[in-house]
């Protein structure tokens, strides 16, 4: 398995301690490098590589301002020379931290991780671009932040111009409209309940008849969200054999 690579390192030094360490891993393919964020970004929407390595303390831009930018983030190997960076990257779910110089056993480590994750997670991107269950998305909401997988998320509600992200015990603010989260949603398994939420099927645990002719949903998690009269409509036709 080709494991396709990008690094986002603005220290030439570090990108080439980097790259010496990746020519020892054939399945590790590196297909591009940037030294600051804005190329970062730039290089991940063009190349969309399975894994990132990213450096955190970047002029101008910092790493999770990168993460911030993109709406589906690959796999993420911090790389710093600062370990006060540590507590705050695994707040980001980042799946491992590399104290630079990078040690080639701690890098063997790290990729052992990377390796594990990829056979976990299946490549079902679709043509059109959506995100699938297994997708990953940034959320930063005060100084709390996560990488959170789609299919983990029972439902998203609108609060005021932006959205709010369920998940777990958690409810952070993202700052899109429901609208701009729904065009990137799995549809097989997302569902507009109505003007306001959108809930993953997947976690509803009851459907129950409600007035004029409407449904309520009974999550998993305890919370119950209305389906509107047309929305219950379209909900019956697609849930039905």
């Amino acid at each position: 398995m080709k494991i396709e690579a990008v690094i986002v390192e603005d220290s030439r030094l570090a990108r080439n301690e980097l790259k010496e360490l990746i020519k020892k891993y054939p399945e590790i393919e590196l297909i591009g490098e940037a030294e600051n964020v804005d190329k970062g970004f730039e290089l991940i929407q063009e190349k969309s590589p399975k894994l990132l390595f990213l450096d955190i303390n970047m002029p101008e831009k910092d790493g999770f301002e990168l993460l911030e930018m993109l709406d589906e983030v690959p796999i993420t190997v911090f790389t710093t020379a600062f370990d006060e960076y540590a507590i705050k990257s695994f707040e980001y779910n980042a799946l491992d931290y590399l104290l630079k110089p990078v040690s080639e056993k701690r890098f063997s480590m790290a990729l052992d991780k990377v390796k594990k994750k990829l056979a976990a997670v299946s490549d079902d991107k679709v043509a059109d671009k959506r995100l699938s269950v297994n997708s990953q998305i940034f959320i930063k909401d005060g100084e709390a932040c996560w990488l959170v997988k789609i299919g983990d998320i029972s439902h998203f509600e609108i609060v005021g111009n932006y959205t709010r992200v369920f998940f777990e015990d958690k409810n952070p603010m993202l700052y899109k409209s429901l609208n701009q989260v729904e065009e990137k949603l799995p549809e097989q398994d997302f569902f507009r309940a109505n003007r306001q939420q959108i809930v993953n099927t997947n976690f509803i645990d009851n459907v129950v008849p409600w007035f004029n002719g409407k449904l309520k949903l009974q999550m998993k998690n305890g919370e119950e969200v209305e389906v509107s009269r047309r929305q219950s409509y379209i909900f019956k036709d697609r849930m039905s054999l």
